[in-house]
C-alpha cells in the first residue's frame, strides 16, 4: 500500500474520526491532516473551500456529522437536515473545485426503509418510507451518497472523480456517546450495569422485552473497513457497484439478541445481579441487520469479536469516566 498520500480526516473528534485516525497510524500513513471546529468551521462554504484549496489533500474521509439519539433527532430535525447536507455539500463539492480526486463519505444504516426486508441490501435504498424519528437525518445521508455520486457520473471520466460511500450498522467502543438521553444502546447499558455494580444494586432494569435483534460493529473494525474501500482498484470497485448504487454497507455479519447483549455487558462490567426487562417499554424494529456480502466479495471481513469490543469499550469507558459525555 502506497503510505505517501496527504489525508483529510473531517471530524476526526468523533467516534469514527478518531477510529480513523488511530486506523491510519497503525497502517503508517503518517501524513494526515486535521482542523478542530474552532479552526475550520464546516458549515461555511468559503472556509471549506479555502481550506481545501490551500491543503489538497489527496484523500478526504467525511466523518463529520451532527449526530445524536431518537430525543435529540426529534427535538431538532431543522439542525440535523441542514448541518448535515451543508457540511457534506460543502466539503464534496470543495474536493471537485480543489481537484481532489479521493473521497469516502460516511453514512448511516438508517438510510433504509422502515418496512425493508432483512438483511438490508444496498439496493432497497430509496424503495420505501424512512423511520419518522431519524427522517430528517437520514434524508441527510442519502443525500450525501447521491453527492457522490452526481459528481462521480458528471466528473468521473474527465476528472478523474472517484467518490465513494459506506454504510455503517450500529456502533460502539472507544470515543462513545454516553450520555444518558442521546446514547444508544450499547453505551447506555455499559453505563447502567456500571452505575448499578458501582451502587452495589441487586438488579439493572433494561427497557422492552430484550427479544429484538440487533448488529453491532467495533468502531475500529469500522475504521478499517473504511480504509479499505478507501484504497480499493477502480476496477475492482466499479465491477461490484453500480453508478446509482453505489454505497456499500459495513457490518459485522452477526445479529444478537438484546437480552443476550445485556447478559453479556454484564458479564464484561463485573455486574453480579439480577437483570430485568420492562415490557411497557417500546421494543422497536424485531430485527435490523446488514447484508455485507458486496463488502466481503471485496476482501474485507470484520475481525473483531463482540465480547473483544465490549471489553475494549468498557476499558475505555473507565479510563475516561471523568471526560465522558454523560
Amino acid at each position: 500500500m502506497n503510505n505517501s498520500p496527504k489525508i483529510y480526516v473531517a471530524g476526526h473528534n468523533g467516534m469514527v474520526g478518531s477510529a480513523l485516525i488511530r486506523s491510519l497510524h497503525q497502517k503508517e500513513f503518517s501524513n494526515i491532516v486535521t482542523r478542530h471546529r474552532d479552526q475550520l468551521d464546516l458549515t461555511n462554504q468559503q472556509e471549506v473551500h479555502d481550506f481545501l484549496k490551500s491543503e489538497h489533500p489527496d484523500q478526504v474521509y467525511l466523518s463529520a456529522a451532527k449526530v445524536g439519539g431518537i430525543l435529540a433527532n426529534n427535538s431538532y430535525p431543522a439542525e440535523f437536515i441542514y448541518e448535515n447536507i451543508i457540511i457534506q455539500a460543502n466539503i464534496i463539492h470543495g474536493c471537485w473545485k480543489a481537484g481532489i480526486k479521493k473521497l469516502l463519505f460516511l453514512g448511516s444504516s438508517c438510510i433504509y426503509p422502515k418496512q425493508v426486508t432483512q438483511p438490508m441490501r444496498e439496493e432497497a435504498l430509496l424503495t420505501g418510507v424512512l423511520e419518522p424519528t431519524n427522517e430528517p437525518y437520514a434524508i441527510a445521508k442519502i443525500a450525501g451518497i447521491k453527492l457522490c455520486e452526481s459528481y462521480n457520473r458528471q466528473y468521473g471520466e474527465s476528472h478523474g472523480i472517484d467518490y465513494r460511500s459506506v454504510m455503517p450498522t450500529n456502533l460502539y467502543g472507544p470515543g462513545d456517546n454516553y450520555h444518558s438521553s442521546n446514547s444508544h444502546v450499547v453505551p447506555a447499558l455499559i453505563k447502567k450495569f456500571h452505575d448499578a455494580k458501582v451502587n452495589a444494586l441487586s438488579e439493572v432494569i433494561v427497557w422492552g422485552s430484550g427479544e429484538p435483534f440487533r448488529e453491532f460493529l467495533h468502531v475500529d473494525d469500522m475504521a478499517a473497513a473504511c480504509i479499505h474501500v478507501m484504497n480499493l482498484d477502480f476496477d475492482m470497485y466499479t465491477a461490484n457497484t453500480s453508478p446509482m448504487i453505489s454505497h456499500i454497507n459495513v457490518g459485522s455479519g452477526h445479529e444478537i439478541s438484546i437480552k443476550n447483549l445485556a447478559k453479556i455487558i454484564s458479564k464484561v462490567v463485573g455486574f453480579k445481579g439480577d437483570i430485568k426487562f420492562d415490557i411497557t417499554k417500546p421494543d422497536g424494529t424485531p430485527r435490523k441487520l446488514m447484508d455485507s456480502n458486496r463488502l466481503k466479495n471485496l476482501n474485507w471481513d470484520a475481525t473483531i469479536s463482540l465480547e473483544e469490543g465490549l471489553e475494549d469499550a468498557y476499558s475505555d469507558f473507565q479510563s475516561n469516566i471523568n471526560t465522558l459525555r454523560m
